[in-house]
């Protein structure tokens, strides 16, 4: 049972560098429930960094984090994760079903097969982002736009509180987009917290209701409508007007 708490998500103090060079410095983040949030801030600004580093796959110089007031470790199998298409070998020979089932391992554990229920849930998963036709393609026959939905089924069979997604709108059709969109939107509506690096701002007002804007320290974080500003802008971007809002 996940303990019941104003902010599902807390960043404090968090400093990484790589090779002595700060990536991100003193991040400070309070993320309530049930929202869809971008993070945001132009390339090289650190947005994938502080995901990793929340999740325990960069260990940050400073800081620390808790899930719903726990420790990543003890929150683990509540927070589900979408890497960035690029990071993934798609050429392992594993199948589009397998690769969903893959999401299940938190609640049937990695040395017990999954059962018939286990992949009753992820022929779901994958109906509901249109990929159940592929379910014994193998991966590397896939579009970019069908990996990106095949990732997206995986961490929906989850069936995790937070889930935390790493530009899942890069290289695909604006299909795709849609189509993943809606599915984050249906998840805020059943109380999930959905934290998605982006980098496409003339869609960030229609797509999200919170946002972090980041340049390597943090700009803002809180409403779209409070944070999502022009003058936030020019401090993320340094920039003077080509990166606003149209």
């Amino acid at each position: 049972m996940v303990a019941e708490n104003k902010y599902v998500v807390e960043v404090e103090d968090m400093t990484v560098a790589y090779q002595e060079r700060p990536v991100l410095w003193d991040i400070d983040i309070k993320v309530p429930k049930g929202v869809l949030m971008a993070i945001v801030g132009p390339n090289g600004a650190g947005k994938s960094t502080l995901i990793k580093a929340m999740l325990d796959l960069i260990k940050p110089i400073t800081g620390s984090v808790l899930f719903n007031g726990g420790t990543y470790a003890s929150q683990r199998k509540y927070i589900g994760y979408v890497p960035q298409r690029g990071s993934v070998d798609w050429d392992f020979p594993t199948t589009v079903l397998d690769v969903v089932l893959m999401g299940r391992y938190g609640h049937v554990g990695w040395i017990k097969r999954p059962k018939k229920r286990d992949k009753k849930f992820a022929r779901e998963a994958l109906d509901k982002v249109g990929m159940v036709e592929f379910a014994h393609r193998q991966i590397s026959q896939l579009s970019g736009g069908q990996q990106q939905r095949v990732f997206l089924a995986r961490a929906l069979v989850q069936d995790a509180d937070i889930y935390f997604m790493d530009e899942p709108f890069q290289g695909v059709d604006a299909k795709t987009e849609k189509a993943v969109i809606e599915i984050l939107k249906e998840l805020r509506k059943k109380g999930k917290t959905v934290v998605v690096v982006h980098h496409d701002l003339q869609t960030v007002t229609e797509y999200f209701d919170w946002v972090t804007l980041l340049n390597t320290q943090l700009i803002a974080s809180g409403p779209v409508e409070d944070v999502f500003t022009e003058e936030n802008l020019k401090k993320a971007y340094r920039s003077t007007g080509k990166i606003l809002k149209g």
